[in-house]
């Protein structure tokens, strides 16, 4: 018997500690780069004995922004101070309205200009060229604001540059132009169970929610000691301005007959936040109409902006409102974005009257309503509204859906006008979910979305705002919430203009979007392209029309009176592209849509879902004995974030899957202990 039990004791012990050796993580041999080490923008490659980098030399940015159009050019210099053949891949925000129509590949003093091919052609064509040794790069489509580009068979020693092209519009509001170019990401939520095979090399499993994940989950890291960026912007405004501005970083501007030359001040600016621009005419100078057109293939492309009327002296409205503010409390809010959140959420309690009822609702993991439902805006009630949020903390994953249900679905009043407030810095990765479900359950309430941080997901913000009927908001720093909010109030005191309709002559068949143009609020024109088949004369006139707080209002604006501007057409086609992707998300057929995307994607030579651009060199150049190494790039952690808030948690860590395992390994561990403990005891009352 004693045998026996010294058998099982021995057992026991060995068992024990195979399952400690296996609840630990991979180790990684001390002199190797890991991923987590990763300066931003480098490319990271895994070689034959561990990893190594692709140093980047410098990246450029320059825009030459001319009425509402801005053709921006972005250049990336890669080498490989490696002894092996390598493949880089890396994941890049871009503005949520850019049209991607050109990329270049250089090698030495030549370089390979992109074609646009359907996506999977496209990717085909990559992959031949990769097997068969010749440089190559693929520009590739995740989301509307979210792109992946491939560069194979870098050589050692060798520098890379990848060209990418985009045309965009400006966004114009309360008299002032703006245009954003992001720089980092914040790293995505993904939710749902994993999947057994993935199709990128991102720190994400692809799961059943999001089946892309892997691929929109670039590494990212806390600090860059090596890349840079230089960017240089041209104003193009005819007039003198009156304000020229970057809203984040340092500029020097310059000026030479009515033509703007921005650039940054310093010569060490670092990828971890947005860059905007703006800029303002004096307030005699504001337009109230402009049309910009040009033509391809034959057919005329527009570009309109109308100014509602001038209400700013017009009472706000007094019916009484439901406010319900969402506020994202998950790990990617931690440090100055939660701050941004809880005092944009304090200064909007302040505005509330008597008459109002609110609520605020916090989300994460879980979400938690301050009240069961909306009460009415009394002292007592704001009270308690300002307790619970200066005591909210950033931690968790990033679960809308119940948080944007509960306002939504919320009984609601007649003699209330509900207004939903969202602030979050929208970093998920399962949008299309909850822009259907927004629309879905909007009802008779409007959404307005705040973007907090220093480099929200734009993508989401503003497609929730259109999906809810109301507007977005930026709020990318501390000084600027009080004027942001302010704005803000406004928008949501002021009455609307509502069903506004654009006449076109009689005779002309037009293809305009958005199809349906939505509300309007305080400071917001009208935004319209269109392609238009058939003959326009100069004496035509296009009409706009709307009702406003003072009655029906309409504007013309005389054909002949359009300025030409290079890539109207470019963004008509990318504007038809997202509204057939919102058109597709309802379709019993997402196939017969689809192919009406690729067809005007590849009309007007654009990256989208479907199409992608490829560039191939004609001559091979890695000798077909020597292998390709291939790895992911790395992102700079956004300015104001954390990593360990982030991907601290399990609900957005990117090692969910080793510790459920560990958890599994533990619990066995804790039944093995009480087993143990039962033999002991056993033994013990034998030897007695």
């Amino acid at each position: 018997m004693q045998h026996i039990q010294s058998d099982m004791k021995s057992w026991f012990w060995v068992a024990l500690l195979a399952l400690l050796l296996c609840s630990l993580p991979p180790a990684v041999e001390a002199e190797d780069v890991k991923p987590a080490d990763m300066q931003s923008g480098s490319l990271l490659f895994r070689m034959a004995n561990g990893y190594s980098t692709a140093t980047l030399l410098n990246s450029e940015v320059e825009m030459s922004i001319s009425g509402l159009v801005a053709r921006v050019k972005l250049k990336q210099e890669f080498s490989n101070e490696s002894q092996d053949w390598v493949e880089g891949v890396y994941v890049f925000p871009l503005p949520d309205r850019a049209a991607v129509d050109h990329m270049r590949l250089y090698i030495g003093e030549r370089f390979i200009e992109g074609e646009i091919q359907e996506k999977a052609q496209a990717k085909k064509t990559y992959e031949k060229a990769k097997q068969q040794g010749k440089k190559t790069s693929l520009v590739e489509q995740q989301r509307a604001n979210l792109f992946t580009t491939s560069v194979a068979n870098i050589g050692p020693g060798e520098t890379v540059v990848v060209e990418i092209e985009y045309l965009e519009d400006v966004r114009y509001e309360a008299g002032q132009f703006s245009i954003r170019f992001p720089m980092t990401l914040t790293p995505r939520y993904i939710p749902g169970n994993a999947m057994p095979d993935r199709v990128g090399s991102g720190w994400s499993p692809d799961t059943d929610r999001v089946p892309d994940a892997s691929l929109i989950t670039p590494p990212l890291v806390k600090t860059s000691k090596g890349h840079r960026i230089s960017l240089e912007a041209t104003v193009d405004a005819g007039l003198p301005l009156e304000i020229v501005a970057s809203r984040y970083h340092p500029v020097n501007v310059n000026e030479d007959d009515g033509r703007y030359r921005v650039s940054f001040s310093s010569t060490d600016v670092a990828m971890d936040h947005d860059f905007e621009l703006v800029w303002r005419v004096p307030s005699s100078a504001v337009p109230r109409a402009l049309s910009f057109r040009e033509t391809v293939n034959g057919k005329p492309h527009y570009l309109l902006m109308v100014m509602p009327p001038d209400e700013q002296d017009i009472p706000a409205a007094t019916m009484p409102r439901e406010t319900i503010f969402i506020v994202d409390t998950s790990g990617s809010m931690h440090g100055v974005s939660i701050t941004q959140a809880k005092q944009a959420v304090q200064l909007a309690l302040q505005g509330l009257k008597s008459v109002d009822r609110f609520n605020v609702i916090e989300f994460n993991s879980t979400t938690n309503p301050l009240f069961s439902q909306s009460e009415p805006a009394s002292r007592a009630n704001l009270e308690k509204a300002k307790t619970f949020v200066a005591a909210l903390q950033a931690n968790g994953g990033t679960e809308m859906r119940p948080a944007l249900a509960m306002a939504l679905d919320a009984p609601s009043s007649e003699e209330h006008l509900r207004q939903v407030i969202f602030i979050t810095d929208g970093s998920v990765g399962y949008e299309d979910e909850l822009f259907s479900m927004i629309e879905g359950k909007l009802q008779a309430a409007r959404l307005f979305t705040v973007g907090i941080g220093s480099a929200p997901n734009s993508w989401f913000m503003r497609k929730s705002a259109e999906a809810g009927r109301g507007s977005y908001t930026y709020i990318s720093a501390l000084h600027e919430v009080g004027e942001k909010m302010r704005g803000l109030f406004q928008k949501l005191e002021q009455p609307q203009v509502t069903n506004i309709q654009v006449d076109w002559p009689s005779g002309v068949v037009v293809d305009s979007f958005p199809s349906s143009i939505p509300d309007l609020y305080r400071g917001e024109p009208v935004i319209v392209k269109a392609e238009v088949s058939g003959r326009l004369r100069s004496s035509d006139r296009i009409r706009v029309s709307g009702n406003s707080t003072s009655g029906a209002w309409s504007a013309d604006l005389p054909v002949e009176f359009s300025s030409d501007s290079e890539g109207v057409a470019a963004l008509w086609a990318r504007a038809r592209i997202d509204e057939l992707m919102d058109v597709q998300r309802r379709h019993p057929d997402p196939d017969e849509v689809r192919a009406a995307i690729i067809d005007t994607a590849i009309a007007h030579h654009l990256v989208s879902k479907y199409t992608s651009l490829v560039a191939v060199d004609k001559t091979p150049v890695r000798p077909s004995n020597d292998p390709l190494k291939s790895e992911q790039v790395a992102n700079l952690m956004p300015y104001g974030q954390s990593a360990n808030a982030i991907f601290g948690f399990p609900a957005t860590a990117t090692n969910a899957p080793w510790l459920r395992m560990t958890g599994a390994m533990f619990l066995i561990l804790a039944m093995l202990l009480a087993f143990h403990g039962i033999i002991s005891r056993r033994s013990y009352a034998l030897e007695a």
